[in-house]
């Protein structure tokens, strides 16, 4: 088992990873008064009784299932939960446990930041995604107008990565989840791309010791930098490459139609092919491209998205500046800057990827 240490301003917490270590929950829980697990209808059916065979018998437990994917991060489940909660009698004292992917590490987060003015919670990620979404306490819920527009920043006391629940993922969440990986080797470390590109050649059966070494040196990354800037000041911004396409053409496709992943992952392309622009940016992106095919991922930007409705949500998010996009881009490997850039770049390098 790996553990990580997070210190940020606002709380110091450990992230433990490794196979079959969710018992380590058991003694972690003890002093609550009451648990509140919420998970979603896809992890009822899979991982749930795994989870509950590890809390106390002695503490009184309720369980709440939100809808799968994105249809969790809506203002009505986060009522909902609000209001199971208090029909429950949870208190200060009482503990969330997240039990899930980054939509419901976000919902419980914002609920457990927002009941009673925060109270305790702990990541229970479940899927490869939520490695970089259950690090560093960014929860929210998604507005019709913007992904993760009302929320805030709250640390959770623990977080347990058991890569036994990945084991279930279908191939289309480990894309999601694998392209937040490469995000992170991109804007921090070439060698770690390299390992990546020379190591992984399928997301159908990644070895074990692989996915806990990319895990632990994705965490890290992130952990470097929400210690630095925990409130995403300056620098955590730099977590954003290729997330504002990303947000916007999963906002535009409405959520859920199009993986978190997916969708950064062709920010990724277009982040890149504008730091190529703007910074001549030294990058074999053939080689890289082939290596994304590879793996199925679909790099170009969907044939019917118009541009002007993506760059009016791309101007809403939340680095932008009076409403120009601000992007991160890269000077190098591992050197990343924030950059705003003129619409008709954005344009014409929008349609170059939609063409292919």
């Amino acid at each position: 088992m790996d553990i990580i240490n997070i210190c940020t301003s606002s709380k110091d917490y450990s992230v433990y990873i490794g196979n079959k270590i969710i018992h380590q929950l058991t003694e972690k829980i003890d002093g609550y008064s009451k648990i509140l697990i919420i998970t979603n209808k896809h992890l009822e059916t899979l991982h749930l009784q795994t989870l509950k065979s590890f809390l106390p018998t002695n503490k009184e437990t309720h369980i709440y299932i939100a809808p799968n994917g994105e249809k969790a991060k809506t203002f009505q489940i986060y009522e909902d939960c609000i209001s199971f909660t208090l029909q429950n009698g949870f208190d200060r004292k009482s503990v969330i446990l997240s039990f899930g992917g980054g939509s419901i590490g976000d919902l419980a987060g914002f609920v457990a930041a927002t009941y009673m003015r925060g109270i305790p919670f702990i990541q229970i990620p479940t899927t490869l995604l939520a490695h970089d979404s259950a690090i560093g306490g960014k929860v929210a819920i998604n507005h019709p107008l913007g992904k993760n527009m009302i929320g805030s920043f709250y640390q959770p006391e623990l977080v347990i990565f058991d890569i036994q629940f990945l084991e279930t993922l279908p191939i289309t969440e480990k894309r999601s989840g694998f392209a937040e990986v490469i995000k992170e080797a991109i804007i921090s470390d070439p060698q770690f791309l390299q390992y990546l590109m020379k190591q992984v050649q399928t997301l159908d059966s990644i070895p074990l010791e692989i996915l806990q070494n990319l895990l632990r040196k994705g965490i890290e990354i992130k952990a470097n930098i929400v210690q630095l800037d925990e409130k995403e000041q300056n620098i955590r911004a730099y977590l954003n490459f290729g997330h504002t396409l990303g947000h916007a053409l999963e906002a535009n496709a409405g959520y859920g139609m199009l993986t978190h992943g997916e969708a950064v992952l062709i920010g990724i392309v277009y982040a890149l092919h504008l730091s190529k622009e703007l910074f001549q940016l030294p990058f074999p992106m053939a080689e890289f491209i082939n290596w994304l095919e590879g793996l199925g991922y679909e790099w170009r930007i969907p044939a019917d998205t118009d541009f002007d409705a993506i760059f009016e949500l791309m101007a809403r998010d939340k680095k932008s500046v009076h409403q120009t996009p601000n992007f991160v881009l890269l000077t190098n490997i591992g050197q990343p800057v924030l950059k705003k850039v003129d619409k008709d770049i954005l344009r014409k390098t929008f349609h170059l990827l939609q063409n292919g």
